[in-house]
């Protein structure tokens, strides 16, 4: 979009401004998000500037858009990946890693850049750390956050701050860079083969699994993992039932949740909870109770992480029981959550 500095201001950046005005707000942002600071500046200026808009100006602009678009060319650079992540986004990673198998089975491995974000971060590490401080910088923002965070840790220090200061002025990237890094990626899985352990399964997928089945299949699954490892076992309750579920709760069921919690534990399990939250716990106590309850936990003060996390699986543990025992209920019939 560089004509947009350089051409006459009648034509191309006037028109621009046109077509950014009649997008939705969402579509028109991410439009906004591609373009450089100085073509921003020009359109801003332009879509400021314009007043009342003629139909046939409309029209002309709506023509030219559609005439230099029968004159350019799609890119076509990793088409497949565009295609698997518009799939991702509208079904989800296992149903579109399905279709791209079926779709094109002789391309469906997914690239390089999409197969680092399945890697521990152990196994990244020796992938990215003799890379320049850019590559890097690449590579960590199409990772989570904490992962990011732990390759980040686990590289040399005077590397650290200059790669994040990349991450933090990174622009657009050309799409024949990103081919070079992922050549250079999938030379280095080559190289590390047998190393990179993919971080497939675990408690949370377990549970998910568990959680989308019926109460019979659960009564059937865990004494089996039980048996097998009670470590483990806990670890999958543990992804199966978590404090937000609590906050699932209707006014009743939480009322008849919370005459069952000690006061002293309750105080140190709703520490740092956030304000919305809160209210579905003193929804379901009378007026008098919320407020002394608030009044507790602000001469409280200070609470160790590792107590209200004690304190709320105490409480977790009691809603299951209550759950088992049908004393409170998460949904209705069949698919009651536990």
């Amino acid at each position: 979009m560089n004509d947009l500095v350089t051409a006459p201001a009648a034509d191309a950046a006037t028109r621009a401004a046109l077509m950014v005005m009649i997008l939705e707000e969402e579509q028109a942002a991410k439009l906004l998000a591609r373009l450089e600071p100085e073509e921003l500046q020009v359109l801003g200026n332009r879509m400021c500037a314009l007043e009342q808009v003629e139909g046939g100006d409309l029209d002309e602009a709506l023509a030219h858009f559609i005439d230099r678009i029968g004159s350019s060319q799609l890119s076509t650079h990793d088409q497949i990946g565009k295609v698997r992540g518009l799939m991702t986004r509208a079904v989800g990673s296992v149903k579109a890693d399905n279709l791209m198998q079926r779709i094109r089975p002789e391309q469906a491995r997914p690239s390089p850049l999409q197969l680092i974000r399945w890697l521990m971060p152990e196994s990244l590490v020796p992938l990215v750390r003799d890379e320049h401080p850019q590559a890097i910088a690449v590579l960590l923002v199409q990772l989570e956050a904490q992962i990011a965070a732990k390759v980040l840790h686990q590289l040399p220090g005077d590397v650290q701050g200059e790669v994040v200061r990349r991450v933090a002025t990174l622009g657009p990237v050309r799409s024949d860079a990103l081919a070079i890094l992922e050549e250079v990626l999938e030379r280095r899985i080559a190289e590390h083969h047998g190393q990179a352990v993919l971080k497939i399964g675990g408690p949370r997928e377990a549970a998910e699994i568990i959680n989308n089945s019926d109460k019979a299949a659960e009564r059937r699954i865990m004494p089996v993992i039980q048996e097998f490892d009670a470590e483990l076992a806990r670890k999958v309750e543990d992804e199966m039932f978590t404090f937000d579920d609590l906050l699932k709760l209707d006014r009743q069921n939480m009322g008849t949740l919370l005459r069952e919690i000690e006061s002293e534990v309750l105080v140190i399990a709703l520490k740092a909870l956030q304000d919305d939250d809160l209210k579905v716990f003193f929804a379901a106590m009378s007026e008098r109770a919320a407020e002394g309850l608030r009044d507790e936990m602000e001469e409280r003060g200070r609470v160790r992480l590792a107590d209200v996390d004690t304190a709320r699986r105490e409480m977790i543990a009691i809603a299951r029981r209550l759950s088992e025992a049908g004393t409170i209920s998460f949904g209705s019939g069949d698919d009651d959550f536990v």
